[in-house]
């Protein structure tokens, strides 16, 4: 028979490495015509970091990501970067970037000062013009602006810049300080059938509330907290590296090496928590690996929920779960009084 449960689990997440210094440089470039070229150590994996980091200099600019160039990860060219790990890209990276672009804007403000008769601090960068503050209509194109500040001023707007998290040290003695320098949350509810008496698994919905700061890209987060949720199900249901007693490898390639496919991804409802990180690029955190985290605890909850039996060593194949239901009833059926 099968039977349904319910299981919740909720995490919190440090974003980039603890302590030791975690920065990343970055240059901005801003053309003749109004495009820009970004300069950044980092490399795209697959997660969508470097569209996130054009809409970051481009918010930062106030041109469109489409006008923004990014060469990354060559490291003949590029400043520094840690690296696109730690879920430290968007936070620590974003924030070099938005620093380089604002330190190229404000030269793009020098030069529109003197064209629109205004004090910089008046100016705002927006929708392809440098503006003033509340009148918009009293404007220059950024073309217009970075054209004469190439060739009429003499001072290309270029910025360089980095960021370091700020962090505390730890105390050997008390263990207090602060490591990271932010932090992401989430919960996760997965909604499970159990076939009782073939130990089976099936997971019919995962809803994930994440708070990750402000959401640079909505569809990039949604889809980064279905791929979480992806690989959250194979570590808890199906994947698991097997030895024999010479510690030789079973299963090392994709035929007996179990991993889920698209026909056992559940139903994901994302939720985005509405929410602003001072310390963050436009408000933003992490979403990264956050995202799988708590799924595997949520799925043996929802085991618990429906079956009775708390399943402690992962993967939870139909084997183990089916062990431990039947072992369930056997002290059940002993402590029946005679």
């Amino acid at each position: 028979m099968k039977r349904r449960g319910r299981g919740i689990a909720s995490m919190w997440y440090p974003v980039g490495f603890t302590v030791a210094a975690n920065p990343s440089g970055a240059v901005v470039k801003v053309n003749e015509d109004g495009t820009a070229v970004v300069l950044t150590g980092t490399v795209e994996t697959g997660q969508g970091a470097l569209g996130v980091l054009s809409q970051i200099a481009a918010e930062a600019l106030g041109i469109a990501p489409n006008d923004i160039h990014i060469v990354s990860g060559d490291t003949d060219t590029c400043p520094m970067d840690t690296g696109a790990i730690a879920s430290r890209t968007t936070y620590i990276t974003g924030n070099a970037i938005a620093a380089a672009a604002a330190e190229a804007r404000d030269t793009l403000f020098e030069v529109a000062s003197q064209m629109l008769g205004v004090k910089t601090s008046q100016l705002e960068a927006k929708d392809h013009k440098i503006q003033v503050k509340g009148f918009p209509a009293r404007s220059a194109p950024i073309a217009d602006v970075a054209l004469r500040a190439h060739l009429v001023n003499g001072t290309p707007p270029i910025g360089s810049a980095s960021w370091n998290p700020p962090t505390v040290p730890l105390d050997p003695e008390t263990g207090q300080g602060k490591p990271f320098g932010t932090y992401v949350y989430a919960t996760q509810i997965a909604e499970i059938d159990v076939d009782d008496e073939t130990g089976e698994v099936e997971v019919l919905r995962v809803t994930a509330s994440h708070d990750c700061g402000t959401a640079i890209n909505p569809m990039l987060v949604e889809g980064q907290i279905e791929g979480g949720v992806f690989m959250g199900l194979g570590f808890a249901l199906q994947e698991e590296i097997l030895f024999d007693k010479q510690g030789r490898q079973l299963n090392p390639n994709l035929t007996n090496y179990i991993m889920p496919t698209t026909l056992d991804m559940p139903v994901v409802e994302s939720d985005i928590v509405d929410s602003y990180d001072e310390t963050g690029p436009f408000g933003a955190k992490a979403v990264g690996e956050p995202s799988l985290v708590p799924t595997a605890a949520a799925i043996t909850n929802a085991i618990y929920d429906a079956v009775g039996v708390r399943i402690t060593a992962l993967p939870a194949t139909a084997e183990r779960v089916l062990a431990a239901i039947k072992a369930k009833r056997a002290m059940e059926q002993k402590q029946i009084p005679a």
